[in-house]
């Protein structure tokens, strides 16, 4: 057989062969489309983060056009434009072998910039990363078969176009009867109805797409495959009035304004409203905590207060986002266990190491003050920063005898002039974390700095930046009214828990009253 007959018969292609290459050019097309879509109609995505996430070659390169804006509207707008009509021209089969090599140019890149091989928030480790092997890697092998064989002569607009191609074009006269045909890679002028037909089969599949895509964006307001193209509300980030001012903590800069993690796991001091810790879990699916982290840290919050538990769920999305999101994370360490937890924290990223409140109450009823000052001790000698927190002054009293100094106190502060405080006369030392009354005159869930006044006092005489927490009683006072209080009584930073709805509200409030504030006697001291 000659050379030019086996060419010949290596694209004799049966049907289930046929078949199998249109619709993996169906598939990729439909991946390339649906991300472009997404991003377009997410006026505010940005491709900022993955390319800051850059670790590998040209990282100096991909970092320098996600800090140069003009630079990266454009990268944003290639990207977003080479995603859409790259999909595109794979679903109709127009300019296919083109649209493959712009397709594996375009994904070649995004493979450069966070390689499976290196941990990156983008690549790896996770599900569908195997040290070289990752999606963007299998679809660079996808559109290489697309191109290489004749997936753009079926079902496709390239039979059209070729054919009126052909039609200006008459074939060249064969003058050597004996020698084989030549290959023709352009079908004849003049095609047969249902060669027409088989090219315009891709325009309902299209058809069938934007169906598909106009549903899901009713639905879910474009919930991407990627993670870049979960947005913060670009409308309620216009209201802001300001920049949240920030204080320094140790050598961190930490906004005055600190994202509480209650919200987000869904531990709600509701009293007697059984039913809200269920509502708050709800609410706040994964991608709602990503957007209102998002939110948070486009609104000038930089830390969140959060359980050991919730770190790996703050750290997806760091890794996700290229979030520099700063973390205090409460530890409770016992006799038995007095470093796991500190250790489990500064292993996997934590910023800050807090003994969570409760367990501060709790060591010292049992006269266990040294698990706390071992602690703290600890996790100072690996480097990192030991906060100590506490619902009872009586127990930060305690510590402060006991020689005990943080290098940050977490500690609750809200007046008591709102409807469900109980008396003073019927507060008890350490009760907050106790037995809740049914009597409305004692301890039910209802309040969290039982004496202000002897907080008030005892930060005065210490010069250690102060995160106040339960600034708002748990939600029974208003932002207005809980942030002016905490702030003036002395409070540097104060942690609060907020729905994504109610971000820029308060930091609005926090920009206001840090601006205006006029009878602080505390000096600040963070």
């Amino acid at each position: 057989m000659h050379s030019q007959e086996k060419h010949i018969s290596a694209y004799r292609l049966g049907k289930s062969q046929v078949a199998v290459l249109v619709l993996l050019r169906f598939a990729v097309g439909w991946h390339f489309l649906y991300e472009g879509i997404s991003k377009l109609l997410m006026p505010d995505w940005s491709s900022a983060a993955y390319l800051e996430n850059a670790s590998w070659w040209f990282k100096d390169i991909f970092h320098w056009i996600a800090a140069t804006p003009s630079v990266l509207y454009a990268v944003d707008l290639m990207n977003i434009w080479g995603l859409t009509l790259v999909g595109l021209a794979l679903m109709l089969g127009c300019l296919t072998r083109l649209s493959c090599i712009c397709g594996i140019l375009l994904v070649t890149l995004y493979y450069i910039a966070n390689p499976p091989f290196i941990a990156t928030g983008f690549s790896g480790p996770a599900e569908g990363h195997y040290l070289l092997v990752n999606k963007n890697l299998v679809e660079i092998i996808a559109l290489a078969l697309i191109a290489l064989f004749p997936a753009g002569r079926y079902w496709a607009f390239d039979t059209l176009l070729s054919a009126f191609l052909n039609r200006k074009s008459p074939r060249p006269v064969q003058k050597d009867t004996t020698s084989p045909a030549p290959i023709q890679d352009l079908p004849p002028a003049n095609l047969s109805r249902r060669q027409i037909l088989e090219s315009l089969a891709s325009v309902p599949v299209l058809g069938f797409f934007g169906i598909l895509v106009a549903k899901k964006h009713r639905w879910n307001k474009v919930h991407a495959i990627t993670g870049a193209t979960i947005q913060a509300s670009s409308l309620r980030l216009k209201d802001l009035k300001g920049k949240l001012p920030t204080g320094k903590v140790g050598p961190l800069q930490v906004s005055r304004l600190i994202l509480g993690g209650n919200l987000i796991g869904g531990w709600a001091h509701s009293r007697d409203l059984i039913y809200v810790p269920s509502l708050f879990k709800a609410y706040n699916t994964e991608k709602k905590v990503f957007e209102t982290l998002m939110l948070a840290e486009k609104a000038g919050v930089n830390t969140i207060n959060i359980s050991k538990d919730q770190l790996p769920l703050i750290n997806k999305y760091k890794k996700i986002f290229g979030s520099s999101l700063q973390t205090v994370c409460q530890v409770h360490p016992t006799a038995d266990d007095l470093y796991s937890a500190a250790n489990y924290v500064m292993d996997n990223g934590g910023t800050m190491v807090q003994i969570q409140g409760n367990c501060c109450d709790w060591r010292v009823r049992e006269g266990r003050i040294d698990v706390l000052q071992k602690c703290i001790d600890h996790i100072r000698s690996k480097g990192f920063l030991a906060g100590l927190g506490a619902h009872s002054i009586q127990a930060m009293i305690e510590c402060d005898k006991a020689g005990l100094e943080p290098d940050f106190y977490m500690k609750t502060i809200h007046h008591d002039r709102y409807w469900s405080a109980h008396p003073k006369e019927n507060r008890k030392p350490f009760s907050v974390d106790g037995d809740r009354s049914p009597n409305h005159n004692e301890f039910h869930d209802n309040m969290f700095c039982l004496f202000p006044d002897e907080t008030i006092a005892f930060m005065k005489t210490k010069k250690i930046p102060w995160m106040g927490f339960k600034v708002l009683a748990a939600g029974a006072l208003t932002p207005q009214d809980g942030f002016k209080y905490a702030f003036e009584s002395g409070a540097d930073f104060l942690c609060v828990g907020m729905f994504d709805y109610q971000i820029v509200e308060d930091v609005n409030i926090a920009i206001d009253i840090l601006g205006s504030m006029k009878t602080r006697e505390r000096p600040w001291c963070g």
